[in-house]
């Protein structure tokens, strides 16, 4: 029976038919890996994925965490699913041997990743989150904080969270007030309160590590000014054994729209509630050097931010495959216009309007796996590179797709999840279905980790700008290799060439037209469309490549393709409406004054 999580077929047609992933074997960090165990991995994500994560996902909607006063209560299943996880050594399955880890491959581990956060991303986001303050710590946190906090986040005893965002500050993280008073010892104590932080309390595991911005008294104004630290729910002796309690304290609970098996917290630090060390304040560890934590917070905020659109990716694909399956099965209509009513009524899958949101949702579901996938691929190359001008070039390209990786799959995936409602009709709407709750789980994907309108900002203000614009040239230079490689292959695939082509030179061209004007804030106004429109082009051109890998006779590759030819015939014409707004320099929402709401 087919799973309605993912598609294994897809995942072994984009990891090993298209990026062959099984080339990065020859690089030093894999050489113990192959096929064979990146595909133990794969089957061994999507069976603990299949019996411990999704049999709770409604649960865990239905139920989600609670708060009496005194400590927050989570469903069972949460708590067994992620020993299962832990027990399987998944946490550390990129980590370095050194860390008990079994240095996999990123393309392979976000292909894994992504069975978890089909199947249950409340329950997926606490072992993921952790294991992106751990690789933080490992970068940045040197040999004592890797003993004491990362080591039992890998072995699944401590939960890791990010603590960025303060309530009078939003996404502001220049306006950050809470400060860390430095001590005779070298520790800091820190005052303040911490907003929307995922998984910031709970039982599940011995200890939570937090890891904070602050501002450290005395230092620059802004961003220049954070600084990062270590401050954990309870201490940890040298020795490793847990302490007494830290003044970290919950405030209350956010209850969402979806996402709710995650719990979203509300944090004061130093509120006095407990004072260790008989002192006032929460005991804190810098990481790296004062003022230097926004640097290192985005260590961890760009993985985030892929991780954010592979949820978003995941979300939308089970949806996809889920209202795939309905309209297989769901009988309605007949084949003949005037319809015969003695006719059988036949499977909705047959009406082209059905067909439309089917492709609809395949191509995006699919597209944005691809993309994430891409990504990730650059990862590994990263880090592996053989030189530091290849690490620079790979960086380049992934500077300039992860603004994409986040925003394009959280847009157009949720658009995917509305698509499956859609399908299923009334039913879908329905809480009996799961479709909905896709959906409602989705929604927060274009807001967390940096909103639609900040990675549209990013994108143009600048990541196209960067190094007299070497990242555009970067991903121009990718393009150009696909559309030639198009052209030499012929017929369809020439004929898609020539209209991606055209589309990224219209956005090249209209991108030097934005800063030739010197009207920055006019530039920057339409910064959103900008980002739609460039992430639909680098979508074509994924979709490109998927048509030229999938030149091969049977059901699965004709899927693709035609996929494809959705993607060119129904959403990248959608780009030159925008392009052309953009072009003119469009000034209508500037201009529109506040008393004119």
């Amino acid at each position: 029976m087919r799973s309605t999580l993912l598609s294994r077929r897809d995942l072994d047609f984009l990891l090993y038919e298209w990026l062959n992933v099984e080339e990065l074997t020859k690089r030093e960090r894999y050489t113990e890996h192959s096929r064979e165990t990146f595909d133990a991995v794969l089957d061994l994500s999507e069976q603990l994925a299949t019996k411990y994560f999704a049999p709770h996902n409604k649960l865990n909607d239905t139920n989600e965490p609670t708060f009496d006063g005194e400590r927050v209560t989570i469903i069972p299943q949460v708590g067994q699913a992620i020993a299962a996880f832990a027990a399987s050594g998944m946490p550390s399955a990129t980590m370095d041997y050194e860390l008990g880890g079994a240095q996999l491959p990123a393309t392979v581990a976000q292909a894994s990743s992504a069975w978890f956060q089909a199947a249950n991303p409340g329950t997926a986001g606490y072992p993921f989150l952790t294991a992106a303050n751990a690789n933080l710590l490992v970068a940045h946190g040197g040999p004592e904080y890797v003993e004491k906090f990362v080591r039992p986040m890998l072995a699944g005893r401590f939960f890791g969270t990010m603590c960025l965002s303060e309530p009078q500050a939003g996404s502001s993280l220049a306006d950050i007030v809470t400060r860390a008073e430095p001590q005779d010892d070298g520790t800091y104590r820190l005052f303040g309160t911490k907003m929307w932080i995922s998984g910031g309390d709970h039982e599940l595991g011995e200890n939570i590590v937090h890891l904070v911005l602050a501002k450290i008294p005395g230092g620059p104004a802004g961003t220049k000014g954070i600084s990062l630290f270590v401050v954990p729910r309870f201490l940890v002796g040298d020795d490793g054994a847990i302490g007494e309690r830290n003044d970290v304290a919950l405030a209350g609970l956010n209850h969402k729209m979806g996402f709710r098996g995650t719990v979203n917290t509300v944090l004061n630090f130093g509120e006095g509630r407990w004072t260790p060390g008989d002192a006032p304040g929460a005991i804190g560890y810098l990481v790296g050097e004062p003022h230097g934590g926004l640097s290192y917070m985005f260590h961890m905020m760009n993985e985030a931010r892929i991780g954010v659109g592979l949820v978003a990716t995941a979300l939308g694909y089970t949806g996809y495959l889920e209202s795939l399956d309905y309209a297989r099965t769901r009988t309605q209509g007949r084949a003949k216009l005037p319809a015969d009513p003695a006719a059988a009524q036949r499977p909705i899958i047959e009406h082209a309007d059905v067909k439309r949101m089917l492709l609809a949702q395949k191509a995006y579901a699919e597209g944005a796996l691809a993309l994430v996938l891409y990504c990730a691929r650059l990862v590994d190359e990263q880090h592996t590179a053989h030189t530091e001008e290849d690490r620079r070039a790979v960086t380049l390209l992934l500077d300039i797709l992860t603004p994409i990786a986040k925003s394009w799959p959280s847009q157009w995936c949720l658009e995917a999840n509305s698509l499956a409602i859609q399908v299923l009709g009334g039913y879908g709407y329905t809480r009996e279905y799961n479709v909905e709750q896709h959906y409602r789980d989705n929604r927060l994907n274009p807001i967390h980790e940096g909103t639609h309108g900040i990675q549209g900002l990013d994108l143009l203000g600048r990541k196209v700008t960067q190094q007299g614009g070497a990242s555009l040239l970067a991903l121009g230079g990718r393009v150009g290799a696909t559309i030639a490689a198009a052209r030499a292959a012929g017929g369809e695939a020439a004929e898609l060439a020539t209209q991606l082509d055209s589309a990224w030179q219209r956005l090249v061209e209209v991108t030097a037209g934005l800063f030739a004007s010197g009207d920055i804030e006019a530039a920057l106004a339409n910064s959103s469309v900008y980002l739609e429109a460039f992430g639909h082009i680098v979508l074509a051109w994924i979709w490109l490549e998927q048509f030229l890998a999938a030149d091969h006779s049977g059901d699965f590759y004709e899927g693709k393709r035609h996929a494809a030819r959705f993607f060119y015939g129904f959403e990248l014409p959608k780009t030159a409406p925008a392009l052309d707004l953009l072009a003119r320099l469009d000034t209508t929402t500037l201009r529109m004054r506040n008393e004119w709401f």
